[in-house]
Parts: structure tokens; C-alpha cells; sequence
């Protein structure tokens, strides 16, 4: 569908109010369970939406909103959300709160990630909405407050309202992703060590490409890495250890660097419960195998298994671990499998938090035709669908999967210093959610 002038400037103004807002997590305010600027965000976004003509609701708690359009049996629903994850503004060459246009980029926090997809659907339906469309179904905007850290506001909307019938999320690549893993995150935790103290902290989600150790034994510890092959950064009275930073979805593509300290330490230090299972047992097999066996099925691969952090002090052990489980893997067998290994090694294993995987199958209905839309608009026949060790608000909900919006061969900024979007791909998606939309919402 080609998007008239009109609708261009009007999303871009959109865009640019809604990244004005700097919706990261902060405390807690009545009615504003994750801060005043999510809150805030919410609000702009339901105000856009109202303004376009729709019927908008937010919970009076503050954990969801939603925006309607159309009317029918069925609800198509389009699974968005105005949180970001935090900005370190000396990383950054614009403001990341005051939107900037330049050199055809829109630069701000979250213009990759969501809020510029979320501003690009919704005013896809505005351009159907001004061509005379008319819905069958209702299209309900659906804007999530938690997606960047544990997702409480979806939570809160499914104990409060109707499921969908089927729909997508914004937030992911082109064309289709029609699986995504299982996601695990959990701790092993053990006794501590009076001989030894680590605080090798970091996200659940991304393979350290550093670890500090000033500790005691120094010297042997450097030698250990040495027999080991490690690299590491030698500061004097400390050591750097060094790896590769990935997303724990991709964990075997990157080198880990908390594993690697740990090896070495397991050499200097016998007899600590969590160093025995990482040097004698994980290893640096980043997908589980030395500890669950060979984990994968046909519909999205192997088994992936991330160790981020690693914690020893006088009273315990403990160390974070992220698992990508495959998408037809029984979740709690392969959870005792992992604690009774774990009771091996004297830790035990505690729960943090578990989202089920998405599953929609490749000859359904709602992925042929999403397909067939994408691969209409932008002729790329060779880019197939996608299965993804990531997670995606399309997995909160039923039928539903993560559809765009970044093209294949943009630069991925999300999460990073000057993120940005390429206007052109601004538009070109609102047009590829327009097309979708018409197709699955109208007779």
C-alpha cells in the first residue's frame, strides 16, 4: 500500500512524542508500577491512538493499555510495547530522549526498539482507516510496560482480558519468525568459600566478554590460564579475563569469559562445588551438553545454556544460567535432569523465571499469509522463515508471531549508544503492516 505524505509526517510527529518520553524502569508511583516516565509513555501513546479515532483503554494499575479499531467475532491483535531499556547519555551524540532526524535516520531510545514499529503499525491501520477500509475483525493494539524485564504487565493482562484470535509483534526481523525457544532463567547455587570470594556480575542475557579477578593466588591463577590458552588482561594486582560478548540466544557463538576465570580457578582452588561444575563438568559447551546430554528438535535446533554470573562468599555459591530450550523439549523433565546434575556437584537448582515457547506452524493460515504479504512488497524470495532463541511478546499471546519490523540488512541498534532507524524503512514497514492487515482483517 503506498502511504500518502500526510500519514508520513503525522507518524514521524508521533514517533518523535512518543520517544520524547523516557519510559525505562524506575520505582514504583501510584499507578505506576515500573515509574512515571513508563507511565507517561502509555499515556502518549493511547493519546495518539485516541486522536486517530480509536477506542483506548488503560488499566487503572498502570500495567497494560490498549487501543480498538474494527469490530467483529474474532480480534486480531498487535502485541506492542513503550518501555526501554536504560541510556548512558555519554555514549550518545544526540539527546536519546529528544528525537533528531538526520542524514534520513531517526535517531532516539527506541526507534529500533519498539517504539518506532509500534508508531508503524498503528499508523498502518490509520492509512487503511483513510483509504475506506473496513475491518471484519476487531485490531486491537495491545502496549506493554514490562517487555525489558520481566514482562508483569502482559501477565496482567491476560488475567484481566479476552485473548486474541490470532496477531503479531512488532519487535523482531523480517520476514517471520514462526518459532522461539523456550526461555529459562535460573540459579545453581552452593556453598560458599571462606578461601575464596568472586562478584562476577551481569545480565541474565549476554555472554561476558570480561572477568575481573584480584583475589588471592594470583600468580597460579595466572598460570592456570596460561595452560589453559585463555587470554586475559594483566593489570598488575588484577587480571581481565577475556572473552566475546553475544546475546545468551546465540551463547556458542561467543566466548565467556566468568566460564573461562572459573576453569582456571577450579585448578587453583579445589573442592568449591560451583568451580567443580563449571571445570569438570560444563566446561565452555554453551549448549548444555556435558550436563543434559545433546538437547535440540527439528523445529528449532539445539538446546542453548549461558552462565553470565558467578557469585562466592562465605555463605554461598551462586551463578545465573540462561537456557534457549528447544520448542518441543519437555521443560520440567529437562529441569530435573539440570537439578539432579546439579545435586551432583552439591548445588541445587532455584527458579527465576520461565516463558513457554511459541510455536505456530509453518502451513497455518496466519504465517502463509504473512509471508506471502512480505515477499510481495519487497520481492525478496530468498530470506525463509525463522526460528529464535530470542524472546517476543507473540508468545504471550495465542497465534500470534514476531513479524518484522527491522528489513533484512538493517543495522541492528537496539539497546545501543544513537539508536536509530532509516526513515525510508520507516514507511516501507508501515506499508507491509498495512498490507497485512488488510489481508487478514478484511473480507
Amino acid at each position: 500500500m503506498e502511504i500518502s505524505e500526510n500519514i508520513k509526517q503525522a507518524s514521524l510527529q508521533a514517533l518523535k512524542e512518543l520517544i520524547a518520553q523516557p519510559s525505562y524502569n524506575q520505582p514504583a508511583q501510584p499507578h505506576a508500577p515500573w515509574g512515571t516516565g513508563i507511565n507517561d509513555a502509555l499515556k502518549t501513546v493511547l493519546a495518539i491512538c485516541d486522536q486517530l479515532g480509536f477506542k483506548t483503554y488503560q488499566d487503572p494499575d498502570g500495567y497494560y493499555g490498549y487501543a480498538d479499531v474494527g469490530s467483529g467475532d474474532e480480534t486480531f491483535g498487535i502485541v506492542c510495547h513503550v518501555d526501554v531499556v536504560p541510556v548512558d547519555r555519554a555514549g550518545w551524540h544526540t539527546d536519546p530522549f529528544k528525537a533528531v532526524v538526520k542524514d534520513g535516520w531517526i535517531y532516539g531510545r527506541g526507534a529500533q526498539d519498539d517504539k518506532g514499529p509500534t508508531i508503524a503499525a498503528i499508523f498502518a491501520v490509520k492509512a487503511l482507516m483513510d483509504a475506506g477500509v473496513k475491518f471484519d475483525k476487531k485490531i486491537r493494539f495491545i502496549f506493554e510496560t514490562d517487555e525489558e524485564t520481566l514482562w508483569r504487565g502482559m501477565a496482567q493482562y491476560n488475567k484481566k482480558e479476552a485473548p486474541i484470535t490470532m496477531g503479531i509483534a512488532p519487535d523482531a526481523e523480517f520476514p517471520l519468525i514462526y518459532a522461539e525457544k523456550g526461555l529459562e532463567q535460573a540459579y545453581l547455587v552452593g556453598p560458599g568459600s571462606e578461601q575464596l570470594h568472586l562478584e562476577l556480575k551481569n545480565a541474565f542475557n549476554v555472554v561476558p566478554d570480561k572477568a575481573v579477578y584480584n583475589g588471592p593466588k594470583l600468580t597460579a591463577v595466572k598460570q592456570a590460564l596460561d595452560e589453559l590458552g585463555f587470554a586475559y588482561q594483566d593489570d598488575g594486582d588484577q587480571i581481565v579475563v577475556l572473552g566475546k560478548a553475544v546475546h545468551s540466544m546465540k551463547a556458542p557463538e561467543g566466548t565467556n569469559a566468568v566460564l573461562r576465570l572459573a576453569m582456571a580457578l577450579d585448578k587453583v582452588f579445589p573442592g568449591i562445588p560451583a568451580l567443580d561444575f563449571i571445570g569438570k563438568c560444563f566446561k565452555q559447551d554453551m549448549t548444555g551438553k556435558n550436563v543434559l546430554g545433546d538437547v535440540a528438535d527439528e523445529a528449532s535446533g539445539h538446546l542453548t545454556f549461558n552462565i553470565s554470573s558467578l557469585e562466592i562468599n562465605d555463605k554461598e555459591s551462586r551463578m545465573q544460567i540462561d537456557l534457549r530450550i528447544p520448542v518441543t523439549i519437555d521443560h520440567d523433565a529437562l529441569i530435573k535432569k539440570l537439578d539432579d546434575k546439579a545435586h551432583e556437584y552439591g548445588l541445587h537448582y532455584e527458579k527465576f523465571d520461565y516463558v513457554a515457547p511459541l510455536y505456530v506452524p509453518k502451513d497455518s493460515q496466519l504465517v502463509k499469509t504473512l509471508m506471502k504479504v512480505y515477499q510481495d512488497a519487497t520481492g525478496d524470495m530468498q530470506s525463509q522463515l525463522a526460528v529464535s532463541g530470542g524472546a517476543t511478546l507473540a508468545r504471550t499471546m495465542h497465534q500470534c508471531v514476531a513479524f518484522g519490523a527491522m528489513l533484512p540488512g538493517t543495522k541492528d541498534l537496539m539497546h545501543q549508544n544513537d539508536e536509530a532507524w532509516p526513515l525510508a524503512d520507516f514507511y516501507k514497514v508501515m506499508s507491509i503492516y498495512a498490507d497485512a492487515i488488510k489481508e487478514l482483517c478484511t473480507k
